[in-house]
């Protein structure tokens, strides 16, 4: 029979052995670097925004901003009851490399799926109607694609910071720079050790277009099956990775100031239905990686561990609470001033292990070490949002942003109750300057 020494021992081990090799491998991990003579430039890049705005200051800041980067073409994919404003705007501009296309109803697959075919170049490039990219970032994408055995390059992102923010409005902000650091941290860690990472982020994500115009890629892209019971249209850049990596392709993180996306969070409460909405993510896309597809435990074993295995096991001040309870246990017998030097040590540690990964940040903003509590207290409160995401994992509203729920009827459907009208769309349109 094990002792509580030895579940102590093992626990601590499985807890603490992901940061202590991640921390290694970020520190390790160096991006793609940039080929002397590059077979694949800016013009052969297309990049298509899905968005449900025609207009805007914000759409039109990412537009310019990937405009600066020279693609050959921007393809903007909007729903029909915005398309005159875009229209106008792109005359106004002159915008000569801006198409629109549109679809009746508003559904990131549904829009992706109708750009694809208008993709005359060798890469597409997806991005959201709200990031700003850097000048630099085309060639440290492409890259890594100069490699055939490459079919996807995600980079790290970072939250572009408001400007003189009230009190309420720097603590969700800081909460949200946090969990971008985190994903940072372990999209690189996993990368180096073993190819892997939780997700290319669809918020820039740069594909190779002959993969997305595949047929068999279109038919299970907009035919994805959850637990045989629904049809899942959301979760798009989950769907892609796995598809990437299920037809032996290799994935990239250019993990590089110079390929680094800057983006927005929720500043306000809504944040919360931000992490809801991930958390149900993570849930439905692991599930399907580790128990049904499950080609990543023999692919990728270690981000199988360190990334996958998390949302199943990871739940903060459980694991704190329970390693506490274990070590007092086995220290019961021990001299008093012996085992109250060993918890605080073991406390100290617990603390020093909640922002190592995260030291990045606090040395490009000092200040926001003044907040660490308010992120450890987050964390353990997350866990109360993973638990309520995965008993509520047939709900995929966003609840955080206008307009984005008109299509929530169509991100998951009953497999047994769905109608030929929620499968196909109205053809689309679309419209060049």
């Amino acid at each position: 029979m094990l002792s509580c020494h030895h579940v102590f021992v093992s626990c601590f081990f499985y807890r603490y052995l992901r940061l202590a090799v991640n921390l290694l491998a970020f520190c390790m991990h160096r991006p793609i670097p940039l080929p002397e003579n590059p077979r694949l430039t800016s013009h052969d890049v297309t990049v298509v925004i899905p968005s449900l705005q025609g207009d805007g200051g914000e759409l039109w800041d990412t537009i310019r901003s990937i405009l600066a980067t020279e693609p050959h073409e921007v393809i903007l994919v909007t729903v029909e009851a915005q398309e005159d404003r875009a229209r106008k705007v792109i005359k106004d501009w002159n915008l000569s490399r801006v198409r629109i296309c549109s679809v009746a109803q508003p559904n990131k697959r549904r829009q992706m799926v109708r750009a694809i075919p208008e993709v005359r170049t060798e890469i597409t490039i997806f991005a959201d109607d709200d990031v700003t990219w850097p000048s630099t970032i085309l060639p440290w994408m492409l890259a890594p694609l100069e490699d055939d055995r490459y079919g996807g390059v995600g980079t790290n992102q970072r939250l572009r910071r408001a400007e003189s923010p009230n009190f309420q409005q720097r603590i969700w902000g800081y909460l949200g720079a946090l969990y971008l650091e985190r994903r940072n941290f372990d999209c690189a860690s996993c990368m180096f050790v073993d190819g892997g990472l939780p997700c290319l982020s669809g918020r820039t994500v740069a594909y190779r277009t002959n993969i997305l115009k595949d047929p068999k890629f279109t038919y299970e892209f907009t035919h994805e099956d959850w637990l045989g019971q629904y049809q899942l249209n959301a979760d798009d850049d989950n769907f892609i990775t796995r598809w990437l990596i299920s037809h032996g392709k290799r994935i990239s993180y250019q993990h590089h100031k110079q390929a680094e996306v800057l983006t927005t969070l929720e500043d306000n409460p809504k944040f919360l239905k931000q992490c809801l909405r991930w958390a149900r993510s993570n849930w439905r896309s692991n599930i399907t990686s580790l128990f049904y597809e499950a080609h990543i435990w023999r692919l990728q074993p270690w981000s199988t561990y360190a990334v996958y295995l998390t949302t199943v096991s990871h739940w903060a001040i459980l694991w704190d609470a329970f390693l506490i309870y274990l070590y007092c246990s086995m220290a019961a017998n021990w001299e008093e001033d012996i085992r109250a030097a060993g918890l605080s040590v073991l406390v100290a540690w617990m603390f020093l292990s909640k922002f190592l990964k995260l030291l990045g940040h606090y040395i490009r903003y000092p200040v926001d070490f003044l907040l660490l509590p308010v992120s450890i207290l987050f964390g353990y409160f997350h866990g109360l949002i993973k638990g309520y995401a995965m008993i509520s994992l047939n709900v995929t509203a966003w609840g955080s942003r206008e307009g984005a729920d008109d299509d929530d009827a169509y991100r998951m459907i009953r497999v047994s109750s769905k109608h030929q009208e929620a499968l196909e769309y109205r053809s689309p349109v679309c419209y060049t300057q």
